[in-house]
């Protein structure tokens, strides 16, 4: 409130004319001040330093936000002190990054269960429920802290539908479910008849839920803040290509996804939440449930995943040949999934998409060609003003492997991480820092993408 004493000079009868003058600048002063701190809440709420979501768009610092980033699952394993870390490999990666205009990186919060275990990353992050490896933690702290610095945003994903990081299966044998069966062993029918069970699990998705609080709850020991109050953080995820398994287990899949996404939400109200789907390919090949479960309002933004090496679009034997049919099927796939984006004025992210090598070789000599090519037609998707409007407004392609120098054809112990999970031929889908022509596409896309307004 704004007052005013108003010394009249001293005469018989008041001067109207004066009286009326004073009496209007009163009341301009007052609109304008009631007008001045309407603007400046509303530049205060434009401006906030948080991802958030506007009219379908993702919004930062006041300013529309879209991105080419990229997938770095194994981040906080190499900012750690402990066995695989490795810090300075971890600058070196960040600063590479962002020399190419990467600004956004999806990670892996940390693996789960005993190590030893076939395809299983390692060192893990929760040896037992509850019970954490304190340098994984600190190595995301640092991750956190040097992202910071670069201005650089994380995707947190906190559970794996897959066992490379222990996830359900993990929970489900925590659960005491019995012993969890390795896909690379036991076969992957024995796998998902296995993992299906868990959103019916009450006691595997209570430790879930125990460690989820525990992560976002954290104070990162490096720079003193919560992660509640880090805008370092873009999202937290759910998981890693969450998935029902069967179809007898969607209405049990999707409370749960909605469960889980409310009290994410309830423990932080400043981060965006998402899910880490795959799309309708994650959903049982049912639309419906993917757009129920994405409709929820603690769903913040629409996440699929594209594959089309591993769901036959272009098999290891026709990479180059099947490269233009795999666009346009990939082209069809993102758009069914945006107009149900577009429904609910969400925005839609191609979080996941690789290539391999030509020849399907893994080396790191092996030419990127055919690979070179779908990236180009993904990133038009976003960079080009004539697909702008189609809502498509961030991507992370699978995955960066910067400097790592792959010793053997599966990872083993002690082994550089590269962007190829331990279940997967190293090199498979990797962007190496020596990848000079894919190098080139991705820098030269995030020049056109920061050049345009939006």
């Amino acid at each position: 409130s704004i007052s005013f004493l108003i010394h009249l000079p001293a005469q018989k009868e008041p001067n109207l004319n004066l009286m009326n003058n004073m009496k209007n600048t009163l009341v301009t002063l007052c609109l304008s001040a009631v007008l001045c701190g309407a603007c400046c809440t509303e530049t205060q709420q434009q401006a906030s330093p948080f991802v958030q979501v506007e009219k379908g768009m993702f919004v930062r610092d006041g300013k529309p936000y879209k991105y080419i980033g990229a997938n770095f699952w194994y981040g906080g394993i190499l900012a750690s002190e402990g066995e695989g870390g490795n810090r300075e490999r971890l600058v070196q990666e960040l600063d590479s990054l962002k020399s190419i205009g990467i600004d956004n990186l999806r990670i892996l919060v940390g693996s789960d269960g005993a190590r030893g275990i076939t395809s299983k990353v390692e060192p893990t992050l929760q040896t037992a429920p509850g019970v954490y490896n304190d340098t994984i933690l600190a190595g995301l702290d640092f991750l956190l802290s040097e992202m910071k610095k670069r201005d650089m945003l994380a995707v947190l994903y906190l559970n794996n539908s897959w066992e490379w990081s222990g996830g359900y299966s993990q929970y489900l044998e925590w659960a005491g479910k019995g012993k969890a069966p390795v896909p690379s062993i036991d076969g992957w029918p024995a796998f998902m008849d296995y993992v299906k069970e868990f959103p019916n699990n009450k006691k595997a998705k209570s430790l879930f839920a125990d460690y989820v609080k525990d992560i976002i709850t954290r104070i990162n020991r490096y720079t003193n803040i919560s992660y509640v109050e880090d805008p370092t953080i873009m999202s937290w995820q759910i998981g890693n290509e969450p998935r029902a398994f069967s179809g007898e287990n969607k209405e049990a899949f999707a409370i749960w996804m909605a469960e889980v996404s409310r009290f994410i939400k309830s423990l932080d109200r400043n981060h965006l939440v998402s899910t880490g789907s795959e799309g309708k390919h994650g959903c049982e090949e049912d639309l419906a449930l993917f757009e129920r479960i994405h409709a929820d309002k603690h769903i913040d933004y629409m996440n699929i995943h594209i594959w089309p090496y591993n769901w036959g679009w272009a098999p290891a034997d026709s990479l180059s040949e099947k490269a233009e049919a795999a666009q346009l099927q990939s082209k069809q796939y993102i758009d069914e999934h945006l107009e149900i984006a577009q429904k609910y004025g969400k925005p839609l992210v191609l979080e996941e998409f690789g290539y391999p090598r030509d020849g399907f070789r893994f080396d790191k000599s092996a030419t990127t060609q055919a690979r070179d090519t779908y990236y180009q037609y993904i990133f038009s998707l976003i960079t080009d003003r004539t697909a702008q409007s189609a809502g498509l407004t961030g991507c992370n392609f699978w995955a960066w492997g910067g400097l790592a120098a792959p010793k053997h054809l599966y990872w083993q112990r002690g082994d550089d991480y590269t962007g190829d999970p331990a279940q997967e031929q190293q090199g498979l889908n990797s962007v190496f820092m020596s990848d000079s022509t894919t190098i080139a596409i991705i820098r030269t896309a995030n020049q056109q993408l920061k050049q345009h307004s939006f």
